[in-house]
């Protein structure tokens, strides 16, 4: 436990540190007005309490990645704790704070609407369609799992049908009543079961620590085919929502138009992400802790859901109640991530139609094709659907790290801060769809008989990456050239 523990205390340290460097580079200003002082209209551009704001922050971003990623992805070994820490504060925290604060400087933009203000306006007409279908998207996979666990919880007479009707129209109604009717008022108690539930398995952790290997035991990949899952890029996208996810980019508008002072940006972002890192940090610790090790999670993975073992963990460590109340902090994880998806997708598509929110007629003009088409989405096969979410999730985070990197540069600040997660990012999510089964590896074995090898995969996403690079140090000289002030940066 002593490599848990310092895991744990860098990523506390880390939002004290990076997350006030990240702050300044910025320029963070408790001086400005923020959106909901001019914009405020009663249903989205509505005033909250700090606390409630970070809280839906954070229950929006943590869905069932931080859980059921961890789980899974602690398998790649202790390169995923790594991951899950340094991944946080480098790469996450600083993804979500960025966009939570671009979003404050634009009016409360959404995701599309920023990234076409620093990429051009074809790059926004393509982000607003996958934004806008991502979310969608999102509120699909996001129904199952929680159905799955109420199902556990309840009589049989409740199965994962009537609780999926349930949760599908929770989210109508989140999706469309004004943020602090519904919404503000359930999450906190959300929040007080996800919070009860995760230090009650940190504490149980030190409990039974002499279960938990540390870090440097077994430094190596422990998935059962390592040659068709390696760290990168596998990890690095099977273990998202816990370090980078670009997902959350598309939340973060949501809580700046509810944003009362910039001087709370810190908190709620780069808090929120920190929180969730730990919450990862947790999960993965539990499974092996729990299990006994690698291969006995191995095998409790193969023989049902991460789900089922989260159920066994929290009854088996908390007793009966608290592990009902902590499954309810899990069931919470994904819901309160798919109520805020479909909403957010409401207000990607308003943002681009230019169609105020603040009458229901206008809202249901938009919401209904988008449950009509998430009802026709969630048709699909579940693992399908979370395998394809997973590499889209990351597709939007380089698309989001490289518009707040042009920002940056444009307004001469410090640039790199994002460059290298943006470069990262690239290399590891092109070389994962070239590589992975759920990519561009299925349908080329299909039509041909041949799928991409790792090497060209990897070659791949070198070569994107590369050539992304170099467009961004041709649009650095076009600005240094425009504005002589940059010349010297």
């Amino acid at each position: 436990m002593i490599s848990f523990t310092i895991a744990l205390a860098v990523l506390i340290a880390g939002y004290f540190t990076y997350g006030k460097f990240v702050s300044r580079v910025f320029g963070q200003d408790p001086a400005r007005i923020t959106p909901v002082h001019t914009r405020a209209d009663g249903v989205d551009f509505v005033p909250l309490p700090t606390w409630k704001i970070f809280l839906i922050q954070f229950l929006n971003i943590a869905g069932l990645g931080p859980i059921f990623g961890a789980i899974m992805g602690v398998m790649y070994g202790p390169a995923a704790f790594l991951w899950i820490v340094f991944g946080t504060i480098f790469a996450g925290a600083v993804h979500d704070y960025l966009s939570g604060m671009l979003s404050l400087r634009n009016g409360g933009a959404s995701l599309p609407e920023i990234v076409g203000a620093e990429l051009g306006s074809k790059i926004k007409t393509v982000m607003r369609v996958f934004a806008l279908l991502l979310m969608i998207l999102v509120g699909a996979v996001f129904v199952y799992n929680p159905a799955d666990l109420l199902a556990m919880l309840t009589p049989n007479s409740l199965d994962k049908m009537f609780w999926i009707v349930v949760i599908f129209a929770y989210y109508m109604l989140a999706t469309l009543l004004p943020i602090d009717k519904l919404i503000g008022k359930l999450y906190p108690l959300f929040g007080i079961a996800l919070l009860f539930m995760a230090l009650g398995i940190m504490t149980m952790l030190y409990v039974h620590a002499p279960q938990m290997p540390e870090m440097w035991e077994g430094f190596y990949n422990h998935k059962a085919d390592p040659k068709a899952n390696p760290i990168f890029p596998m990890m690095f996208v099977s273990i998202a929502c816990g370090a980078i996810s670009g997902f959350h980019a598309t939340q973060s508008p949501m809580m700046a138009r509810c944003l009362k002072n910039e001087k709370y940006a810190r908190p709620v972002f780069y808090g929120a992400m920190v929180t969730e890192g730990i919450v990862a940090l947790i999960w993965a610790a539990a499974a092996i802790a729990f299990t006994g090790g690698y291969s006995q999670l191995q095998d409790a993975l193969g023989s049902g859901s991460p789900a089922i073992l989260v159920n066994d963990i929290s009854k088996g460590w908390l007793g009966a109640f608290g592990g009902i109340l902590a499954i309810l902090g899990v069931i919470a994880a994904p819901i309160t991530s798919g109520d805020t998806a479909l909403r957010s997708a409401r207000l990607i598509a308003a943002d681009f139609m230019g169609m105020e929110q603040k009458t229901i007629v206008r809202r249901l003009m938009i919401s209904v094709p988008i449950f009509l088409l998430c009802f026709v989405i969630m048709l699909m096969p579940y693992d399908a659907l979370w395998r394809y979410f997973a590499w889209c999730n990351q597709v939007l985070s380089v698309f989001t790290l490289w518009t707040v990197t042009v920002w940056l540069a444009r307004n001469r600040k410090l640039y790199m801060i994002t460059l290298l997660p943006a470069m990262f990012m690239t290399c590891v999510t092109v070389t994962y769809i070239f590589f992975a089964p759920e990519g561009f590896g299925a349908l080329t074995e299909t039509l041909s008989g041949y799928r991409f090898s790792y090497g060209l995969s990897l070659g791949a996403g070198i070569c994107v990456t590369t050539l992304l690079t170099w467009l961004f140090a041709r649009r650095l000289a076009d600005m240094k050239t425009t504005d002589p002030s940059l010349a010297h940066e």
